[in-house]
């Protein structure tokens, strides 16, 4: 007759089985990483989005133990990158690097996009700030921000300022400027930051709206001049440059951010554990100096208050793109 268990033990071998089996799950989660991580990237390598990125990835492989790779996926306006990373496992081996152009202006700006911008993403935390800067041409008769203002007023529409092109962070900087100050100054808009630059510098365009990390050799080298900083506080690459606020204009605070997106149903313990090494990362003097030398602030925050300045910039630069009906198809 074969032999079959007492009830009792058949539990006790149950329940030593369920223990087994959470310790095997317990310890999978807690060795993530267990193999390369990676962010990939929107846009172009060189631009600070793409270096902002490799500075957080080389920390962050240095406090995982596995290498974190930057794969760069440009086009579409960051668009063809984030689709890649809508479709991917949600296993936090591959993230996304966004900025205020992909989460929170494309969303609005393109009228067909290949992913739902509402549920594709989860935030994971932001890591910098990339302060913009209001510069114009030397020869331009304005020492301030409020003589500027002056003359834009005296003669609507006789200012011109460029962009990298239609619907990026950098013209709805200016049309913010715009609102906040009651000016009409027209737009021209270039296919790229360098080419608008050239032209500025050229003093074929009176002014431009773009990053300390674009702008600050050029200032440096007397080619242009800075008026003020579009961020809340000064930054310690321009110390002597003061922001919009200091110059008597409310409600114009701009510029970009650079954060961390995880494709949805990512679990939250790992998007948490993820975060938790952001902070970590950015928290280190050497990190922070990195990334002031390019002209961006170290800035870290919850996956909590990543979304809520998504949503944010997202209601506020859609009230710019519908007032000036601006598409991109």
């Amino acid at each position: 007759m074969p032999f079959t268990s007492p009830p009792r033990l058949r539990r006790r071998a149950l329940g030593l089985l369920c223990l087994a089996l959470c310790a095997s799950a317990a310890c999978a989660q807690t060795a993530w990483p267990a193999r390369p991580v990676t962010l990939v990237v929107p846009f172009a390598a060189g631009g600070g989005t793409d270096i902002g990125a490799r500075i957080l990835a080389q920390r962050l492989s240095q406090m995982w133990g596995q290498a974190v790779v930057v794969d760069n996926k440009g086009g579409a306006g960051g668009n063809v990158g984030l689709e890649a990373v809508s479709r991917a496992k949600p296993d936090g081996y591959t993230l996304l690097i966004g900025n205020v152009g992909t989460q929170a202006i494309n969303p609005t700006l393109y009228k067909k996009l290949g992913y739902n911008p509402d549920t594709a993403f989860v935030p994971v935390g932001q890591f910098a700030e990339l302060p913009f800067v209001l510069a114009v041409t030397p020869s331009l008769p304005a020492k301030n921000v409020q003589e500027l203002v002056a003359l834009a007023k005296a003669s609507p529409e006789k200012l011109t300022y460029a962009s990298s092109g239609n619907g990026g962070s950098p013209h709805l900087s200016a049309e913010t400027f715009k609102i906040a100050t009651g000016t009409k100054i027209l737009h021209v808009p270039y296919k790229g930051g360098g080419a608008a630059m050239t032209d500025l510098m050229a003093g074929n365009v009176d002014m431009i709206f773009a990053s300390v990390l674009e702008t600050s050799s050029f200032i440096k080298a007397g080619k242009l001049k800075a008026l003020a900083i579009t961020s809340k506080r000064r930054v310690v690459a321009m110390p002597d440059v003061p922001t919009l606020q200091e110059s008597g204009v409310s409600g114009a605070e701009s510029g970009s951010w650079v954060g961390l997106l995880a494709p949805a149903g990512t679990p939250k313990d790992l998007v948490d554990k993820i975060s938790q090494g952001i902070q970590q990362a950015v928290a280190v003097p050497e990190i922070q100096q990195q990334l002031l030398a390019q002209g961006a602030v170290a800035k870290g925050g919850t996956p909590a208050e990543f979304a809520q300045l998504i949503a944010d910039d997202r209601k506020r630069y859609a009230r710019i793109i519908i007032d000036n009906k601006l598409t991109i198809d």
